[in-house]
C-alpha cells in the first residue's frame, strides 16, 4: 500500500473527534449563525493611492436584500464626509458587503463606517491609502498559517497595537479546512476555540461558517479594523495541498466533485474577505516599491510531485535520480500558470523601467532551496509519530539525490522557479519574495546561475506549529543544521509563532521577525526575534 508522505504528515500527530462549539472572551460560535445587524466588524483592503476597498456585514432581521452606504472622513467625528458609496447586500453573498471609495488623498489615514437601512451605524474602522512618489518609508505586518484551534492570535493583538504599520499582508491559511480534533488532535487543541462546523468544511455553507467563526475572534477584528489588509489564499482557503485539479484532502468518492469545492472555497473566499475578485494584482506604494499579489494553487499549479511511490521501488535511489534529471525537470510544471507568469513578468518590468525602487512579490510558499540535513533523524524524540519518522527519512533520501525536501513549495517546480529568477535578474529587479505556509520563519538569498536574484523573506505561522512539534533536540542545533546545508539558506528559526515587520525604504528593506511570547493564553507580549536587511542594488542580505 502507497503511503502518502507530505510536509502536513511531518507535523500532524492528531486524531479526528468532537469538541467544544465555545470561544472565551467572544460570542458562542452557535450565535454566529443567528447573529442580526452587523455582525463581524469592518475591514479594510485594496489600498491604492487615491481608493481603499471598504467591508462589512449586515443581517437584517427579515432577511432579505438591503441597502448598505459607506462612509468615510479623515476624522473619526465623520464631520465632514469625503466620499462613500451604496451597495445592495442579501443571501447571496452571504450578506456582506465591498464597497471601493475613490477620490482619496495619497498616503492619509481615514476613518469609515457604514450605515444600515434603520439608521444603525456599523463599528468605526480605521484605514490608510498607498503613497505617491517617492515615500521616505512604508511598513508592512506580515502574516500566515492562523490555525485558531492551536491557539489564541497574539500575532494580530500585537500588530493591532502598533501606531506604525501602513499596511496588513495575509499570505495564505487565514483558517484551517479540517474537522473538529483532527489539526490539532484534542489534545493539542487550546480549550474553546474550536471553529464552526465541527465537520470538515465541503460546500459553501460550511465554508461561510468556517469564515463567521474565524472573524469572531476579536484580535482578528481590530486588525481588520485598524490597517488595510492585502490577503491571497494558499492551501488551506480550500483543501490541504491543493492544485488545479484537486487536493490531498479532497476525496471525489466521499466529498464530490473538487471542481464545486473549489468554486465554493472561492465564493466564501471573495465574500469573506476585503479583496477585489481579481486573482492576481499590482500595488503601487508610490515609487518607492510595487507589491505584487499572486494566486499559486488552484487556477493554475500542476500537480505536486511525490517522493513516496519512488521510495518503495526496487532501487529507489536510482528512482530518484531518474525523478531528478526527468519529469521534476518538466517545464510544464507551474505554480502559476503561463498566464499569470506573463502577466508577473511585465509588470515587474514595468516595475523596473519606471524607477519604482523594490519589486516585493508575495508567494503562499516558500521559493528558498532547502534540504534535510542528514543527521535530521537524530532530531526526532523517541516517541515521534511513525508518520514524522517515514517524512524524515524520505527527505534524508531526497537529499542524498540531490532533491529538496517539500514538493507542496517552489521546490517542486524548479523550471518555474528558474524562470521566474531568471526573468527577475535580466529586467534588473530589486526583488523581494515574501512567503509563509511552512509556520517557521526563514531567511533566504535566491540565486540563479550563480548569481544573486533577491532576497526572501519566509513568515512563521501566526498559531500553526512549526518543526519542533515532532522534534525532541534544540531548536537551535535544528537551525544550525539546516543553515550548514542549504546555501541559500542564511537564518531560521523553527520553533516559535508570531509575524514579519517589512520595513521598505528607498535604500534598504529591513525585516524583523517578531515572536509572541505565547499562544496558549491572550498576550500581545512579544519581542524582535531576528532582523535582516537589504540594500538595494545589491539582492543579497547585508
Amino acid at each position: 500500500m502507497a503511503i502518502r508522505i507530505d510536509r502536513r504528515s511531518f507535523i500532524v500527530t492528531g486524531s479526528i473527534g468532537l469538541g467544544a462549539f465555545a470561544i472565551p472572551g467572544f460570542a458562542q460560535m452557535p450565535s454566529v449563525q443567528a447573529a442580526r445587524g452587523f455582525t463581524h466588524s469592518v475591514a479594510s483592503g485594496e489600498p491604492s493611492a487615491d481608493s481603499v476597498l471598504l467591508w462589512t456585514r449586515y443581517v437584517p432581521v427579515d432577511e432579505a436584500a438591503v441597502h448598505l452606504r459607506a462612509e468615510i472622513a479623515e476624522t473619526a467625528d465623520f464631520a465632514r464626509i469625503v466620499s462613500g458609496g451604496v451597495q445592495i447586500s442579501g443571501p447571496w453573498r452571504d450578506y456582506t458587503a465591498k464597497i471601493t471609495v475613490a477620490g482619496l488623498k495619497p498616503g492619509t489615514r481615514y476613518y469609515f463606517r457604514f450605515v444600515a437601512p434603520d439608521g444603525s451605524l456599523s463599528p468605526v474602522g480605521r484605514t490608510k491609502t498607498l503613497p505617491a512618489g517617492l515615500a521616505p518609508s512604508f511598513k508592512a505586518a506580515v502574516f500566515s498559517c492562523s490555525n485558531l484551534p492551536f491557539g489564541y492570535f497574539n500575532a494580530y493583538a500585537h500588530a493591532a497595537l502598533r501606531d506604525d504599520i501602513d499596511l496588513a499582508i495575509h499570505l495564505g491559511d487565514y483558517f484551517y479546512e479540517y474537522q473538529t480534533g483532527d489539526y490539532p488532535a484534542l489534545k493539542d487543541a487550546v480549550a474553546g476555540r474550536q471553529p464552526l462546523p465541527a465537520t470538515e468544511i465541503i460546500h459553501l455553507a460550511d465554508y461561510r461558517l468556517r469564515y463567521a467563526s474565524y472573524r469572531s475572534d476579536p484580535d482578528l477584528q481590530k486588525l481588520h479594523s485598524l490597517v488595510p489588509m492585502i490577503v491571497q489564499w494558499d492551501d488551506h482557503e480550500s483543501a490541504n495541498d491543493s492544485w488545479e485539479g484537486g487536493a490531498q484532502n479532497h476525496q471525489p468518492a466521499t466529498e464530490g466533485e473538487w471542481n464545486s469545492r473549489r468554486a465554493a472555497a472561492i465564493q466564501a473566499y471573495r465574500e469573506w474577505m476585503p479583496v477585489s475578485d481579481e486573482p492576481w494584482k499590482a500595488y503601487e506604494i508610490g515609487t518607492l516599491a510595487t507589491l505584487f499579489r499572486t494566486e499559486t494553487r488552484v487556477l493554475g499549479r500542476s500537480k505536486q510531485p511525490e517522493l513516496a511511490p519512488l521510495l518503495f521501488k526496487p532501487d529507489p535511489a536510482k528512482a530518484l535520480a531518474e525523478f531528478r534529471d526527468g519529469s521534476w525537470q518538466d517545464p510544464a510544471a507551474t505554480m502559476m500558470g503561463s498566464q499569470q507568469e506573463d502577466w508577473l513578468a511585465h509588470a515587474m518590468r514595468a516595475s523596473v523601467k519606471g524607477g519604482t525602487k523594490w519589486q516585493v512579490v508575495g508567494f503562499g510558499t516558500i521559493m528558498g532551496n532547502t534540504e534535510t540535513p542528514l543527521g535530521a533523524p537524530s532530531w526526532l524524540a523517541p516517541d515521534a509519530d511513525p508518520r514524522a519518522k517515514a517524512y524524515m527519512n524520505a527527505g534524508i533520501a531526497a537529499t542524498k539525490a540531490g532533491l529538496p525536501f517539500n514538493f507542496d513549495s517552489w521546490g517542486g517546480y524548479p523550471a518555474a522557479r528558474k524562470r521566474f529568477l531568471t526573468s527577475a535578474q535580466k529586467m534588473g529587479a530589486n526583488l523581494i519574495v515574501i512567503s509563509g505556509d511552512s509556520h517557521n520563519a526563514w531567511a533566504y538569498d535566491l540565486g540563479q546561475d550563480g548569481k544573486p536574484a533577491g532576497v526572501e523573506f519566509a513568515g512563521q505561522g501566526v498559531t500553526s506549529p512549526g518543526f519542533e512539534s515532532a522534534l525532541g533536540v534544540d531548536p537551535k542545533i535544528v537551525a544550525k543544521a539546516l543553515v550548514e546545508q542549504n546555501p541559500e539558506l542564511k537564518w531560521c528559526d523553527t520553533s516559535r509563532r508570531g509575524y514579519m515587520a517589512m520595513t521598505i525604504t528607498p535604500t534598504k528593506v529591513r525585516n524583523d521577525w517578531i515572536f509572541v511570547d505565547t499562544i496558549k493564553s491572550p498576550t500581545p507580549a512579544a519581542s524582535i526575534g531576528h532582523s535582516t536587511t537589504v540594500l538595494r542594488g545589491r539582492n543579497v542580505m547585508a
